[in-house]
Parts: C-alpha cells; sequence; structure tokens
C-alpha cells in the first residue's frame, strides 16, 4: 500500500508529504529507493519526519509561493530548483537569506529582482519573522525578531541535553564500520583518524534519531595473516638462536621482535616443536596485537558494539554460498585459471579478481560476503564504511558488487580518510624516534592526550590530506583551537560555580533583559546546533562539529568580555546566567558528541 500511494506522487511538479503539521517535500531520490522491491520497506511513513527548524520552515514557505507565483502567472512557470536558505556573512543582510529568484530568473531568463518581489508579497507572515526584505539582484533577507530569538534561550534550557536532538534517522538501523585495520601491527596515526571520524558521526546519527552499530571487521584471514604468520615465527626462532627467514613481503618492525620475545617469556620453546607451531604462535601474536588495538581506541576514547571475524565468513560456508549465489546469477567467469567478477554489467568499468589462479580469495571476495551479512542477513537499511585512502579504488567495484547482490547501491556509503602528515612546526616527521619505524597513535596519544587527537583528526574534511602540528597541539595558549574551546566550557563552570556558592537561583530569570550585541549574537550561534548536527547527519561530515565549536567559543567569549554575568543588578544577573547556562548545554554537548571532555576547570 505504501508503495501504491507513493506512485500516486509521480506526477509533473514539485511533491509534499503531509505529516500532521510538518510539510515533507519528497525527493524523486526517496521515491526511487522506497519504490525499490530492494529496499525492506519495515517502517512506516513516519520514518521520513524530520525536526523541522527555522530554515525549513523558511524554504517551504518560499517553496508554497512559488507555486502560487507561478499558478497566478506572476513568475514564469520553470521547475522548481532547490531552495537554499543560507545564513549570510555580514549581519546588515539579515539572519536568513535565498537565491531562489535568481536561479527562477536564470532558468526562466527572466529580471531576478521581480520574481523576488513577487515572491515575497505571497510569503505568509511568520511570527519568528520582523523584516523580510529584497536586495538586488535578487536576494530575499530575512530578519527574525529580537523577542523571539530571547525566548530560544528558554527553550533550551527545557530541553536540556536533548536540545539539538532529531527524530529524522526514525530508528533507521545503520552500521557504521571503521578502523578495521588487519591484526598485523599497531595502530597509526592515520588509523587515528578513521576511528575518530567513525565514532563521532555514529554519536551524531544516534543524536539524529537512526539505530546505529559501530562495528570492526577483524581482517584476519588471506595472505597479509599468512606473511604476519611467518615473519613472527621468524623471529620467535631467532630468540632461541635459530636460523629463520622473513618473507619478502613479510612484516619487520620492531613490535615484531617484541611480540616474538615476549611468547618466548611467556611460553618458551613449545612451538619449535609443533607441526602447527607457525600458525599457533601467529593466532597468539595477533590476539596480542588486537588487545593492543583495543587499549588504543579505549585510550582514544571509541567503542565498538561489534568485533567482527573476517575468519567467520569462511568457517561459517557464507563465503562459498555467497561465491555461488554470484555465479548463478552469472556474475562470474573463469579465465586464465582465476575467477572473476564480471563488474562490467554492474556499474563498473572492468572485471575483478575474485578468487586468483593461486586458488586464494581476494580481499575483494571477502569484502563481497561481509557486505551479504551486512545487509540481507543483518538487514542494515544503510552502511557507511570509513576506508584509508588506499582503499580509493576499491569504492565503486564494491557498489557494483552489493548491486549484484540485490542491494542499491546507494544503500553503502564509503568514506574515504585521507592520510596525516605530522609536524613539529615547520619539521614533517616521518619516523617514530623511540623505534625508527612507523610512529603509532598510542605514541601521538601519550605525547598529547586524546582530546587534541579527536580535535585535530576531526579539524579537516575527511577527504583533505591533514597536517597534525604537535607542536601546536601541546600548547596551552588560545593558540591551541582546543585550549580555546575547552577553555570557554571552564569558564562557564566558573561562572555557574560562583553563582551557586551566592546562593543565586536563575530560574526566574527574565531573557527579555538580554539586550546587548554581544548577548543577541551568542544566542544567534546556540541557534545554529541544530542545523550544524542536521548538516554533519545529512552528508556524512563531521568536521563541521569542531569548527562551530571555535565558533561558539568565540561568541562566548566575546560576551564574557563585554558583558559581566554577576552583577548588583540581580534581574540583569539571572537573565546572563540563563544564557550562561544554555550555552554551557550547547558547547558540552559539541564536545561530548566530538568525544571529548567539558572540563570544569583549567
Amino acid at each position: 500500500m505504501f508503495r501504491a500511494a507513493l506512485l500516486n506522487l509521480l506526477k509533473p511538479g514539485p511533491q509534499l508529504l503531509r505529516e500532521g503539521e510538518v510539510v515533507i517535500p519528497v525527493s524523486f531520490e526517496l521515491i526511487a529507493v522506497c519504490l525499490d522491491p530492494r529496499y525492506p520497506l519495515t517502517r512506516p511513513l513516519g520514518m521520513f519526519r524530520i525536526r523541522e527548524m527555522l530554515k525549513e520552515k523558511i524554504a517551504e514557505l518560499l517553496q508554497q509561493s512559488v507555486i502560487r507565483a507561478q499558478e497566478e502567472e506572476l513568475i514564469p512557470s520553470v521547475a522548481l530548483p532547490d531552495i537554499l536558505v543560507e545564513h549570510p556573512q555580514k549581519p546588515e543582510h539579515g539572519d536568513f537569506a535565498t537565491t531562489i529568484a535568481l536561479k527562477l530568473g536564470r532558468a526562466a531568463k527572466a529580471r531576478p529582482l521581480s520574481i523576488a518581489e513577487a515572491l515575497v508579497k505571497l510569503l505568509p507572515p511568520m511570527e519568528e519573522i520582523e523584516r523580510v526584505w529584497v536586495v538586488p539582484p535578487g536576494f530575499i533577507n530575512f530578519k527574525v525578531r529580537e523577542d523571539w530569538l530571547r525566548q530560544q534561550v528558554d527553550e533550551i534550557l527545557s530541553q536540556g541535553d536533548r536540545y539539538g536532538d532529531s527524530g529524522s534517522g526514525q530508528g533507521c538501523r545503520v552500521q557504521v564500520e571503521f578502523v578495521s585495520v588487519n591484526p598485523t601491527g599497531p595502530l597509526h596515526v592515520g588509523h587515528g583518524r578513521g576511528a575518530v571520524l567513525g565514532s563521532t558521526l555514529a554519536n551524531v546519527l544516534s543524536a539524529a534519531g537512526y539505530s546505529v552499530e559501530r562495528e570492526y571487521y577483524i581482517n584476519d584471514a588471506g595472505n597479509q595473516m599468512d606473511n604476519f604468520y611467518t615473519s613472527l615465527y621468524a623471529r620467535y626462532r631467532e630468540v632461541f638462536g635459530l636460523p629463520a627467514q622473513i618473507p619478502a613481503e613479510g612484516y619487520r618492525g620492531e613490535y615484531v621482535i617484541q611480540i616474538a620475545r615476549r611468547i618466548a617469556t611467556e611460553r618458551g620453546d613449545v612451538f619449535l616443536e609443533s607441526k602447527e607451531g607457525m600458525r599457533e604462535i601467529g593466532r597468539i601474536g595477533s590476539e596480542m596485537i588486537i588487545d593492543s588495538i583495543k587499549d588504543d581506541l579505549q585510550l582514544l576514547g571509541v567503542h565498538f558494539d561489534v568485533w567482527f571475524s573476517e575468519q567467520t565468513l569462511y568457517d561459517s560456508g557464507k563465503f562459498e554460498r555467497v561465491l555461488a549465489m554470484l555465479k548463478h546469477d552469472n556474475h562470474v567467469e573463469e579465465r586464465d585459471g582465476a575467477l572473476w567478477f564480471v563488474s562490467t554489467g554492474v556499474g563498473e568499468d572492468k572485471d575483478n579478481v575474485l578468487i586468483r589462479s593461486s586458488g586464494t580469495p581476494t580481499y575483494f571476495a571477502s569484502d563481497i560476503a561481509y557486505h551479504y551479512n551486512k545487509f540481507l542477513e543483518r538487514g542494515f537499511d544503510k552502511v557507511i564504511d570509513i576506508w584509508g585512502a588506499d582503499h580509493q579504488g576499491h569504492v565503486s567495484r564494491m557498489k557494483a558488487a552489493i548491486n549484484a547482490l540485490g542491494v542499491l547501491p546507494e544503500r553503502l556509503e564509503i568514506i574515504i580518510s585521507q592520510m596525516v602528515n605530522l609536524r613539529r612546526g615547520e619539521e614533517q616527521i616521518r619516523v617514530s624516534k623511540r623505534t625508527g619505524d612507523i610512529i603509532t597513535l598510542r605514541e601521538v596519544l601519550d605525547e598529547v592526550g586524546p582530546d587534541v587527537c579527536r580535535f585535530f583528526f576531526l579539524a579537516r574534511s575527511a577527504n583533505s590530506q591533514m597536517d597534525f602540528d604537535l607542536e601546536l597541539a601541546k600548547k596551552e595558549s588560545m593558540d591551541n583551537p582546543v585550549y580555546y574551546v575547552q577553555y570557554g566550557h571552564a569558564r562557564i563552570a566558573g561562572i555557574l560555580r560562583l553563582a551557586g556558592e551566592r546562593g543565586i537561583d536563575y530560574v526566574r530569570g527574565d531573557v527579555s533583559l538580554l539586550n546587548k550585541d554581544a548577548e543577541l549574537g551568542l544566542i544567534r550561534k546556540l541557534l545554529l546546533f541544530p542545523e550544524i548536527l542536521d548538516l554533519v547527519a545529512r552528508n556524512l561530515e563531521p568536521h563541521h562539529l569542531p569548527h562551530y565549536a571555535q565558533d561558539l567559543a568565540t561568541a562566548f567569549h566575546n560576551f564574557y568580555e563585554k558583558c559581566r554575568v554577576i552583577t548588583e543588578d540581580e534581574p540583569l544577573t539571572l537573565a546572563r546566567l540563563k544564557l550562561v547556562e544554555a550555552t554551557r548545554i550547547v558547547l558540552a554537548r559539541t564536545l561530548r558528541l566530538m568525544g571529548m571532555k567539558a572540563p570544569e576547570r583549567m
């Protein structure tokens, strides 16, 4: 019935689904997903309900004005483009602005200013908006009423730690898989970046109403594990003075020697006499590395709901079943002794090897079985994979593979986390001073701490390479953005602590007394928080959080310098304490969503 209802909406012109009092634009992409029989519709229409914000309300009313203006032939009838409502950079341009008239003007080859004026005349009054005006060549600007703005302080206080949450996810099951490093060595800083991106994104999606599972995929099968086992066994033999050879593609790091020595100390030479000694010592070594990875991630503030072993795909027979299914559906061909996935038939521009001529599966083959398990056995509605930069070329073939499995490629999002360059000021750091080897995540954590790591890793978009300046990261000054933001929270805590010591109860505070520019500017920043969370959840871009945290801290520090909070003026004191508490709620939530502490003292 639901698909039939959506089919009725497929007619020319912008479509709206109306649920309660919220009017929801429905994209044709969304309709296509809902109509596709491969998408399991397990939830009612309510899954598409969104938490309306003022900018969305403005966009909806603008859309209605465009439709009405076209019906009345006040403006040309052209396809309705996306209506973007944004925040102008200059305060004199208001709180919101839109370029919809410019877009319509280009499409219709008409004068944007005339279109804008027609739309403004048709806009109904809004209780939140004081003024709407047109600026050449066709911008429409909106200014909110200051009394409405002040009232939002009480609204934030009433919502408390729920402020910014939304029901847009409506329980949609999302799996976020990240880090997923082979258990063949310690985590390095690049892995740490992926860990922070994944855990922060999962936090925000949970706040947006999604049902989120965090998963680590343990790549404990295949050639890399064989090379690690051989390398570790060779080092183990060396401990006892026996000859050994590490394979050309083996692991030569100092950590392999340390693990071999530890096993020799704890277990003796028992593995030298065992036929399965290499595999036994390899299994012990990989378990030690997994324990080390878990310790590093815990120190970084990252946890997982599921640790999924690649080997179980083979042990349970899942891999063979998925391979048989691909063969049955003619997605597999044998060539030159190898088994190939015919990717070209499902959206990829070249075919890819599944089983090598040696008989060993590629990691792409096991990834197909793994994603079959995610979508078709565990039933996730959406899967988000966060991979390192070396997996960029794997993205399109993975989407082609799930398409062959009967899963819409749009249900798989893959985020590529680019490399991290470590620096000390102008000097680039390439190897560890301690070991002469790779720089591990633990070394960086020990030097600068988890909060700094998390903030710095988040500060750039995932698809951008980043420089991590250890010298800046350790500074306890306003130059360090982490110190700057956390010091803002500590200042807030200090003010509230002083109010508590003096027995000041701000519950009776009258927010209508907040009239200074610094006060109103701070409120405006607080009201951006739900928009930031929505932006992160929609675009899967957690880097917006640290930038917002800095902007909010700047607005608070400006307020702190210009507006003394606790004074002899009791009514004003109570009003400002309300604003301070509202700021504490939002800044603390921002920090915690990033996985950072909100310190009471610094």
